[in-house]
């Protein structure tokens, strides 16, 4: 899915940041912040949307405050790479929500899940019942990590 980028002139620019750094400001405000009125503002905003540049808003969440306390980062190797074999397994995944991320990958495995669980035993649930019984699994590797150096702070712009 090659998608041609969507022009972003300096106004643009500063209006994305605005809202990656705090989406649930008033429109009001970040015409204020940008140098806008708020209905220029709101205007950018909407062909933004409309464009997909903005796809979504949403609430980031503390994950150790919902219970969290481990996260994993698990690399899963198929034993067929066909289409087949990949549509079935990412149409499983589409459905996990303890998958909090799914990447296709170029290199020595297939596919790159990152994983949130409570604790020891919802690792080893998920692991055990969910990852290592998707569709066409032939190896799982899990790595955890120990702590978030740099979180992603959204798409640089």
């Amino acid at each position: 899915m090659n998608q041609t980028p969507f022009h972003l002139d300096r106004i643009n620019r500063m209006l994305l940041r605005a809202l990656r750094d705090d989406s649930q400001r008033s429109v009001a405000e970040l015409g204020e912040l940008i140098g806008l009125s708020a209905s220029a503002c709101h205007r950018r905003m909407k062909i933004l949307e409309q464009a997909g540049v903005i796809r979504a808003y949403r609430a980031e969440l503390d994950e150790t405050m919902l219970g969290f306390s481990m996260s994993f980062f698990v690399e899963v190797t198929l034993a067929s790479q066909n289409e087949a074999a990949l549509d079935a397994f990412e149409d499983v995944v589409l459905r996990l929500p303890e998958v909090l991320e799914c990447h296709l990958m170029a290199g020595e495995s297939d596919y790159f899940l990152r994983v949130l669980c409570r604790d020891r035993e919802d690792f080893e649930r998920i692991h055990g019942r969910l990852i290592a019984r998707l569709p066409g699994v032939a190896r799982v590797q899990s790595n955890m990590s120990i702590r978030t150096v740099k979180p992603c702070s959204g798409v640089p712009i």
